[in-house]
C-alpha cells in the first residue's frame, strides 16, 4: 500500500499503537506552524522536488521497524519521499492530500451534561475547531459546522433525529462555515446575528431570545468584542457554547474583523466590548460546561470545562477591565490563512467555489488571543 486516507491515519492514531512514524518533510517553519501531533519533522523538501536522490542521507536513520507515512501540504512531494523510502527498503506510504487532507478528518464523542437530550462535539484535529450537536426528543441543532456537512448527516441518522436549527455563533476567520448550506439542505432555519450577517440569508437571534429544541431550551447572549456579531447559547443552563468568544485558556482576539475590512469598529474599542461581554458569562452557573468552537491543539473529543474550572486557568479572566483591553489591543499574534478571504465568506461578502475551500482553509487555527 503507498497511500493512507486521512481517515485511516486518524483512525490508527487514536488507537495509540506504536508501528507508524509519521515523517513531515516540508520545511521546518511549516512544520513548526502546524502539523500532526507526534510526527517527526526531516526538512528534505527542497532535495525531493529538486534531486530526489540527494535526501537519503537524511533519510537512512528512520527506524526501519516502522511503517513510516510522509506528509506534505497536497501529498505530491511526499509522494516522491515514498518512493525514495521504499528505494531504500521501507515500508512506506503517503498521506493523501497531505496536511490538506488532514484538514478534513473529524472525530465526535458525547459531552457528558444533565440535558434532557444528548450533546455531541465534534472535532476537526487538523483545524482545532469543535462544533457541537444536540439532540432532544427527536429534534436535532447543529452549532458551528464545518463545511463537511456529511459528518452531521451521520450523527443525525446514528440518533434518528430530525434537524431543526444550525446556529453559528459569529462568522468565523478561520474556516468556512457549513451552516448556511447545511440549513438550506433541510430547509431549516440558520441563525446567525445581523451583525454578522452583512451579506447572507440568515434568520436573526436577538440577545434575551430562547429557541427551543427538542425539550431544551437555547438562550441567545449577545457575547460582541472577538465580532460585532459574536453570541454564546446558554444550553438549558447545562452548557455554553462560547464560540471565539470564550476558550479555555484564552479568549478572542479583536482585530480580525477590523483588518478585514468589514467592521467600523476600533481595535480597542473591541477589545472594551469583549471584557463586559465575559462578564456577563461570568454570571452563568460555575458548574455548566463552557464549549467553544475552536482548541489551540489537536482536539480529541470531547474538550470540556466547567465555567468555574475556567475561570480559574484562564489568565484573560483575572485581568481587570484596563489592563484587559491594553493586552489584546497590544499582543497581536499571527492570523489565522486567508481570514480576510475566510471571513468576507461567512459574512456573504464572497463566494468561494467549492474546490478551493479546502486550499484556502488550509492552515493553523489562530482565532484566540493568546
Amino acid at each position: 500500500m503507498t497511500a493512507v486516507a486521512p481517515d485511516e491515519l486518524s483512525a490508527h492514531l487514536q488507537a495509540d499503537e506504536d508501528d507508524v512514524l509519521v515523517l513531515d518533510i516540508r520545511h521546518q517553519e511549516d512544520y513548526d506552524d502546524w502539523h500532526i501531533p507526534d510526527s517527526v519533522n526531516v526538512d528534505v523538501y527542497d532535495e525531493l522536488a529538486d534531486e530526489p536522490e540527494t535526501a537519503k542521507d537524511a533519510l537512512e536513520d528512520l527506524p526501519d521497524e516502522r511503517e513510516i507515512v510522509t506528509v506534505c501540504a497536497a501529498g505530491v512531494v511526499s509522494q516522491t519521499a515514498t518512493d525514495v523510502l521504499r528505494e531504500m527498503g521501507y515500508d512506506a506510504a503517503t498521506l493523501t492530500d497531505g496536511m490538506n487532507g488532514w484538514s478534513r478528518v473529524h472525530r465526535s464523542a458525547p459531552v457528558q451534561t444533565g440535558l434532557d437530550g444528548t450533546l455531541v462535539q465534534v472535532a476537526r484535529p487538523g483545524k482545532g475547531c469543535l462544533s457541537h450537536v444536540l439532540i432532544s426528543d427527536g429534534d436535532a441543532a447543529v452549532f458551528d459546522p464545518s463545511h463537511y456537512l456529511d459528518e452531521y448527516e451521520a450523527i443525525l441518522d446514528d440518533h434518528d433525529a430530525e434537524l431543526v436549527a444550525v446556529f453559528d455563533t459569529h462568522a468565523h476567520a478561520d474556516h468556512v462555515s457549513g451552516g448556511a448550506e447545511l440549513a438550506e439542505r433541510h430547509d431549516v432555519p440558520y441563525y446567525l446575528h445581523p451583525e454578522d450577517a452583512l451579506a447572507i440569508d440568515a434568520t436573526p437571534v436577538e440577545d434575551g431570545e430562547t429557541i427551543e429544541i427538542g425539550t431544551v431550551d437555547v438562550d441567545v447572549i449577545h457575547t460582541p468584542g472577538h465580532s460585532e456579531g459574536s453570541v454564546s447559547f446558554d444550553v438549558d443552563g447545562e452548557a455554553l457554547v462560547t464560540g471565539d468568544t470564550l476558550f479555555h485558556e484564552s479568549v478572542g482576539r479583536v482585530e480580525l474583523g477590523v483588518e478585514a475590512g468589514i467592521e467600523e469598529s476600533d481595535v480597542e474599542g473591541n477589545a472594551a466590548t469583549l471584557y463586559e461581554s465575559l462578564q456577563r458569562l461570568l454570571d452563568r452557573a460555575d458548574d455548566a460546561v463552557v464549549l467553544p468552537a475552536h482548541d489551540p491543539g489537536s482536539p480529541e473529543p470531547p474538550v470540556t470545562a466547567t465555567l468555574g474550572a475556567v475561570e480559574e486557568q484562564n489568565q484573560d479572566l483575572g485581568r481587570d477591565r484596563e489592563e484587559f483591553v491594553e493586552t489584546l489591543a497590544s499582543d497581536v499574534p499571527d492570523h489565522p490563512p486567508n481570514f480576510e478571504r475566510v471571513k468576507r465568506t461567512n459574512v456573504g461578502q464572497e463566494s468561494v467555489p467549492d474546490e478551493e475551500l479546502s486550499e484556502l482553509e488550509l492552515g493553523p487555527n489562530r482565532c484566540a488571543a493568546e
